[in-house]
């Protein structure tokens, strides 16, 4: 079966079937007149609100930004508390280079954390990049994936479950699958696609 055109489906239940990438989505919206604020998952139940009852439900209001901090240029120091206008910028990459050497990185963990402790100092980052850091080398550790990330999760399920085959393989497998019904999940019958 293959996948129909996003402006053929006719039902949410249909629409949910498959894998579509936010680029499609958006121009779908655009094409239709649907607001395509937010993350892929809001614009997709946006999407099946309209197939399903021919509106949108009314869309919950954004936290207003009350911050005038500028993350980008601002100096930054151990006290520096952490702002509603927090940005993972290449100021404070420098920053926390500065201060726990260059192997930083930002995390999903650590963005995470950014955005969730307002009122928190860059110490307190600091502090939590240490912990996830020690988490890490930790034999059984993984992070976690975000339910958006799909592609994530199918990479890690396919290799887990194959350990003797490469990324280009799960690739492989990945868009193939991702063109089916249901498509964004690992199975091990995905193997046989590509033998197709």
């Amino acid at each position: 079966m293959n996948r129909p055109q996003l402006t053929d489906i006719q039902s949410a239940t249909e629409f949910r079937k498959w894998y579509w990438l936010k680029e499609e989505l958006v121009a779908f919206c655009k094409l239709m007149g649907i607001s395509y604020a937010g993350s892929k998952f809001e614009i997709q139940d946006r999407i099946a609100d309209v197939l399903e009852n021919g509106q949108t439900s009314p869309q919950k209001a954004k936290a207003k930004i009350t911050s005038k901090f500028d993350w980008h240029k601002a100096p930054l120091s151990l006290e520096t508390k952490i702002t509603d206008s927090y940005k993972n910028s290449q100021n404070v990459r420098r920053f926390f280079q500065h201060h726990v050497g260059k192997s930083f990185h930002f995390s999903i963990d650590l963005m995470k954390f950014m955005k969730e402790n307002v009122g928190k100092t860059l110490q307190d980052g600091i502090d939590e990049w240490h912990r996830i850091n020690q988490l890490q080398k930790e034999k059984n550790y993984k992070t976690k994936i975000p339910a958006h990330n799909q592609y994530n999760q199918y990479m890690r399920d396919f290799l887990a479950d194959n350990p003797d085959k490469t990324r280009q393989e799960a690739m492989q497998c990945w868009k193939l699958k991702k063109a089916l019904p249901h498509g964004a999940k690992y199975e091990k019958s995905d193997l046989e696609l590509s033998k197709d």
